[in-house]
């Protein structure tokens, strides 16, 4: 299963009752966080998930209401008591806008790598998971991410037999071995069936609707998607501060034939998300206005 908590849902500046944007993801013992605005660490504590678990970052771009979280983070991380590397993935720049954050978090128990992303798209495993990042359209680069489970085919006995692999061998098969036995090369696609439908969870904020990004999105069990504006008539002033409308998101929801869709990254003036949330289900019925610590477990198919 899949643990997701979008932590904070604000764009710009913080509200007494809206954090700033953060997405959290936990599989299998590890923790993924995209993006680090002002109040992540807060909302981590009031969910009472561990800072150690954080093996792997990811940033959508370099706006201050994205990262200024992540000094405060970083030594909160070290005070538990993690000794692991931190891996750190960002647009070109990211290893010197991360450096120039440390300078109040010059001292850390654990190695901090950091990889620059470039091109349309880009994918890299990470913390169990395969992580494809697509590139946005904003005023400056930024990327969205989506975090992917794959699921391995069913045991098939018969497959095996048929491709006489040896019983002694089809548990290590199982679990991913590849074995050199008696002059033969076995691998798991020998004794499995088709690979079965995983999770997916998609995230993009800050930028204009573009083909992209419900390519990218195409059938995800959770979009989460920016809007930023939910009024009517501030068609125009997204499209100046490159940022989407609740109606915009809605739009590439069905595009993308997704399961859910959580609109977050919500303008200061937009106080009640919720009251203009009928924008966005008119076109997209399973679209929610999301709001801080909304939380959400994905489970397989066969275990839902």
């Amino acid at each position: 299963m899949l643990d997701i908590c979008l932590l904070g849902t604000g764009g710009m500046m913080p509200l007494p009752s809206r954090r700033l944007t953060s997405l959290m993801a936990r599989y299998n013992g590890s923790s993924i966080l995209i993006d680090c605005g002002e109040g992540t660490q807060v909302a981590i504590r009031e969910k009472g998930w561990s800072f150690h678990d954080i093996d792997v970052i990811l940033l959508t771009h370099f706006h201050a209401d994205h990262v200024s979280g992540l000094p405060g983070l970083l030594l909160s991380i070290g005070n538990a008591q993690r000794t692991e590397p931190l891996h750190i993935y960002g647009p070109k720049g990211a290893a010197r806008i991360v450096s120039a954050l440390r300078t109040i978090a010059p001292e850390l128990p654990y190695d901090v790598y950091v990889t620059e992303i470039s091109g349309d798209t880009t994918s890299f495993e990470e913390a169990g998971c395969r992580i494809e990042a697509f590139k946005l359209n904003h005023n400056v680069v930024c990327y969205g991410y989506s975090i992917i489970v794959e699921r391995a085919g069913k045991f098939d006995p018969d497959k095996a037999r048929d491709n006489d692999v040896p019983l002694k061998l089809w548990n290590r098969l199982q679990k991913g071995e590849e074995i050199d036995f008696e002059g033969r090369h076995f691998t798991q696609d020998m004794i499995l069936g088709p690979a079965r439908k995983g999770l997916k969870v998609t995230y993009c904020t800050d930028t204009r609707p573009v083909a992209g990004i419900a390519t990218a999105a195409r059938e995800a069990d959770l979009f989460i998607c920016e809007g930023m504006y939910g009024e009517e008539g501030s068609e125009d002033k997204a499209r100046e501060h490159k940022h989407m409308t609740f109606a915009e998101a809605a739009t590439l929801a069905k595009k993308a034939n997704v399961r859910k869709l959580w609109l977050t990254h919500y303008s200061p003036s937009l106080v009640r998300a919720k009251d203009f949330v009928g924008v966005a289900t008119a076109i997209f019925p399973g679209a929610w206005a999301a709001r801080d610590l909304e939380s959400m477990t994905l489970n397989f198919e066969d275990e839902e």
